[in-house]
């Protein structure tokens, strides 16, 4: 059976959308933990394991740094899969619990609780943890009497003995966050019938900092009507102020075009950017699910 990394411990959002994307598939891939998502990401490029799935962004927070950057700076990797799994944070305490004083997680998950805390809790201390799994770790060692909670999902609470103080306590109830299943270059990805790529995710650097450097890029897809569903940058890490920048086209034709002709399209906007640009990868055209 294929291995695919995730960000552990048990119990993180990770692994419950993980064990749903198992769900999905055809093909069936063993989960293996990691501490952090660059790891399970570099684990994909030494070879050591098949995919790694991580989180991308989130609709509230934004993106998550570490995957995108790990991903444009790596070498020989792709999207295979792109998955939209809706957020739900419990607030898990120690049996006996009555006061909470000190509240744990990832701070991503802090970060869509926040509006909660400020209303219920607005003398506890909020504290970040390495995963939102880990916080349930911390709460599982401390007392009743401590006032220790974690914001986590209920399978972490529940694998840490825990009981669920409150649920669904995350300020949007349409908060969301997208993974990517991310392999190599070269792997062959066994899609179901109903699986059509629905988006091509691209990075590349602009030549130089002239004024309207980006707006001549954004112009090769405009006019040839290529969506992109969403625009990125992030600092190259070579000097101060440049940047990389990122990319989601949408592969679905508008109305009154065929899909050969939008493919072919897409094809020529690619080609005309990478000649405006110092670089420009592209990191798999893949199927969205939801």
């Amino acid at each position: 059976m294929k291995r695919m990394g995730i960000l552990g411990p048990a119990g993180t959002h990770s692994e419950a959308a993980a064990i749903h994307l198992n769900e999905l598939l055809q093909e069936k891939f063993e989960l293996q933990i990691f501490s952090t998502i660059d790891e399970a990401i570099l684990s994909v490029e030494e070879g050591l394991i098949d995919s790694a799935f991580v989180p991308v962004e989130n609709s509230l927070e934004g993106s998550v740094n570490v995957t995108i950057d790990t991903l444009a700076f790596s070498k020989g990797l792709k999207v295979a899969r792109e998955l939209i799994w809706r957020v739900h944070n419990s607030l898990m305490v120690k049996a006996g619990t009555t006061a909470i004083k000190k509240i744990f997680s990832h701070p991503q998950a802090l970060s869509q609780c926040r509006n909660y805390f400020r209303e219920h809790f607005p003398h506890a201390e909020i504290v970040a943890a390495a995963s939102t799994s880990k916080a349930a770790e911390i709460v599982s060692e401390s007392a009743p009497e401590d006032g220790f909670a974690a914001v986590c999902t209920k399978r972490a609470g529940n694998l840490n003995s825990l009981v669920e103080f409150a649920e669904d306590i995350q300020d949007n109830s349409s908060n969301s966050t997208r993974f990517f299943q991310i392999v190599r270059a070269d792997e062959k990805i066994d899609y179901a019938r109903n699986e059509s790529p629905e988006k091509i995710f691209i990075v590349c650097q602009l030549l130089g900092n002239e004024s309207g450097a980006l707006c001549n890029v954004l112009e090769e897809f405009a006019h040839r009507n290529v969506n992109l569903a969403r625009i990125e940058s992030r600092p190259a890490k070579t000097e101060l102020g440049t940047y990389i920048f990122f990319f989601d086209l949408e592969t679905n034709p508008p109305a009154g075009r065929n899909s050969e002709l939008h493919a072919m399209l897409i094809d020529e906007s690619l080609d005309a950017v990478a000649k405006k640009t110092s670089w420009l990868k592209n990191l798999g055209k893949f199927p969205v699910l939801k």
